[in-house]
């Protein structure tokens, strides 16, 4: 009993012997005939496709929330210009000095220690003022009003 256990693993590997030489001499060179594209290879190359598939949504998303965070910081950008700009603003118009400037530069206003002088030139056209420019501008309201006033005083 005992030599029929150790002769059974010495006539299985005399076989697998046999076998391979059988192999080698029909020219297959002791290997199985691998086809192009195994079992696993099929299955490695799903869960791959798989794995981009699954990816592709978020990483997609992902590029889109960071341009939106880069307009959105951008526009932050301009907003907090804008906001330090009327901060500017606020702080001249806070300033007597300023106002005082401006009521006398734009509005003509002057004050009662001082003798204002207004230059009249008169260069431009009837009804038409000349900017620094050259270019003519409309008269100001009260002036076309007035002249409305006496075309409709004048006599037929």
């Amino acid at each position: 009993m005992a030599q029929d256990e150790k002769a059974r693993p010495r006539a299985a590997r005399a076989e697998r012997a046999e076998r391979a030489e059988r192999a080698e001499s029909e020219g297959d060179g002791g290997r199985r005939g691998n086809p192009a594209l195994t079992s696993r290879a099929a299955i490695l190359a799903v869960v791959v496709c798989a794995i981009a598939l699954s990816l592709a949504y978020p990483v997609r998303e992902y590029i889109a929330q960071r341009k939106e965070i880069a307009d959105l910081e951008h526009k932050e950008g301009l907003a907090r210009r804008h906001v330090d700009e009327l901060a500017q603003r606020k702080r001249q118009l806070g300033d007597k000095s300023y106002i005082e400037r401006e009521a006398t530069r734009r509005l003509h206003y002057c004050r009662p220690d001082v003798k204002c002088y207004i230059v009249l030139d008169g260069g431009g056209s009837e009804g038409q003022q000349t900017r620094k420019g050259g270019t003519p501008s409309r008269p100001p309201w009260y002036e076309t009003l007035w002249r409305s006033v006496e075309a409709a005083d004048r006599p037929r």
